[in-house]
């Protein structure tokens, strides 16, 4: 059953936003219903923050390297976040690696978007790691964010096959692509109640989910 208030999220940035407009453009449309009711980042340059601006979001910027230690960061993060009252907290292409502390306050309410197909490739520079590997398939996963490092149980991955010619900036194209279409539709899951994370595990319509929901391009 489809919940008839929509639930707000913040969101985390530290770049261009693509996924962030991505999201602006699906709840506009009436697609997702869901109030982003701030867009923070950690970087004062981003460009996401002028997307969400134009959106008429709050913004905000509280910069890492004014902090000696990340704690610190953290803290005064979750102080700027905790004016919203989210009830998910969105991770688009956010830099940062949170601290245990800022997990556990919002455990299992934290998502994030990572182009790799997880387990393979947790981390950076994916794309290349996966031409290195001589991978055949490559892609995105939306996962619930905890302690361990783009390791967070897996709710739904996009699979792209690689192409004999393709580099990382192709590859990683046409994954950004896929990345905007599974961010909206894990969400939409969440959101109506469909999708559940309880017992460190994902359940989709109350039947525990063995793998990732796979959709394929």
């Amino acid at each position: 059953m489809i919940n008839t208030i929509d639930k707000r999220a913040v969101v985390l940035i530290s770049g261009g936003g693509s996924n962030l407009q991505a999201l602006i453009d699906a709840v506009k449309s009436k697609e997702l219903k869901l109030i982003i009711s701030a867009v923070i980042s950690n970087v004062d340059s981003a460009k996401g923050l002028n997307k969400a601006q134009k959106a008429d979001i709050p913004t905000s910027c509280i910069k890492h390297n004014e902090f000696s230690e990340r704690i610190n960061y953290d803290r005064a993060l979750l102080k700027e976040i905790e004016k919203y009252k989210p009830d998910y907290i969105v991770l688009a292409g956010f830099m940062r690696i949170l601290t245990p502390y800022f997990i556990n306050q919002y455990q299992g309410l934290i998502i994030n978007i990572h182009p790799s197909l997880l387990p393979k490739f947790p981390g950076l520079n994916t794309h290349q790691k996966a031409i290195d590997n001589k991978e055949k398939w490559h892609g995105c996963t939306v996962h619930i964010v905890t302690e361990d490092l783009d390791g967070g149980p897996p709710i739904i991955q996009a699979k792209i096959p690689i192409k004999k010619d393709d580099d990382s900036f192709t590859l990683s194209s046409r994954v950004l692509k896929r990345e905007h279409k599974i961010y909206k539709k894990a969400l939409q899951l969440l959101i109506s109640g469909e999708l559940e994370y309880k017992n460190k595990d994902i359940w989709l319509n109350q039947k525990k989910l063995t793998g990732p929901i796979e959709m394929l391009f």
